[in-house]
């Protein structure tokens, strides 16, 4: 249902559920996102700690510094590699055609495996845009991608890429939270086949301190965080919330025996307020650079 056509309730009943990409494939709703895990012990607790409460989607990035991290803990915890979804992202300082492609097999390595179920360009960069979008889609013709997307997009940025891509991408991972929503972006994906992925989904300490949220949280017997992860679920779209406490992880899966009223829905969509946590996209595409 288009988010400007209402909200929905038919949201999945579990986390193991999929949403279905342009190119056919199937991706989970909801990931564990791996940035700040920086070590072996922790990574291991939190992936088995994941994996336990249902999460099937693992999303890490060359820029996080953990894959190396990461594919021993699948290794070591005795994951089933076909049974997992595992992201990774092209840095800035490594896109261009020949740059990606090498990065590309670097993060296999680490990651212990010989595919990636999806990779995004983790910025666009105005200097090597069509280039490195090429290397994606060399790659997956190769079979070391299944699915390639991007993050961090905007309209303008998928509008360009659109004038020289083989394929579109499947997903494009935003910023997305309560203070920041998106929704222009997030409809003109949903109408283009383009699943949008939130990260950041619970923005800052502030936003998990609105009153509003508060109240709406303790009406439903869940905390701030549940609800605003329902809410994103209700719009559609993936999430992939990061933790490295147990309980929290084990928490912010638990989301799938409550729903949002059309009231509620709308409530948290008037808290947008366009505030970003992390970098503006068109600096980024511009400078080359998060800064």
């Amino acid at each position: 249902m288009s988010r400007r056509g209402g909200y929905t309730t038919m949201t999945p009943t579990e986390i193991t559920a999929t949403r279905k990409l342009a190119d056919g494939r199937q991706m989970p709703v909801m990931g564990f996102g791996t940035y700040l895990l920086n070590d072996q012990p922790t990574m291991n607790t939190a992936i088995q700690t994941a994996w336990d409460a249902g999460y099937r989607m693992f999303d890490t990035a060359m820029l996080y510094r953990n894959e190396d991290i990461l594919g021993p803990a699948i290794q070591q915890l005795g994951l089933p590699r076909e049974g997992l979804f595992l992201t990774s992202k092209v840095a800035e300082i490594v896109q261009g055609y020949d740059q990606t492609m090498k990065a590309v097999e670097g993060s296999l390595k680490r990651l212990q495996t010989d595919y990636l179920d999806l990779l995004l360009i983790h910025w666009p960069v105005r200097e090597h845009f069509f280039d490195t979008w090429r290397a994606l889609e060399q790659l997956k013709a190769d079979g070391q991608v299944k699915s390639i997307g991007v993050s961090n997009y905007t309209i303008a940025h998928l509008e360009l890429l659109a004038t020289k891509a083989k394929e579109m991408p499947v997903v494009n991972q935003v910023e997305y939270h309560p203070y920041l929503n998106q929704q222009a972006l997030a409809d003109y994906d949903q109408e283009h086949d383009i699943v949008t992925e939130a990260w950041s989904p619970l923005g800052r300490r502030v936003v998990l301190d609105d009153p509003m949220l508060a109240k709406m949280a303790a009406h439903h017997n869940k905390s701030v965080a549940q609800v605003i992860l329902r809410w994103e679920l209700q719009h559609q779209l993936v999430t992939i919330p990061k933790s490295t406490h147990p309980e929290r992880i084990q928490e912010n899966a638990n989301i799938f025996d409550f729903s949002l009223d059309i009231d509620e829905m709308t409530m948290i969509d008037l808290l947008n307020k366009n505030e970003r946590t992390g970098n503006e996209p068109e600096i980024v595409y511009e400078t080359g650079k998060q800064y």
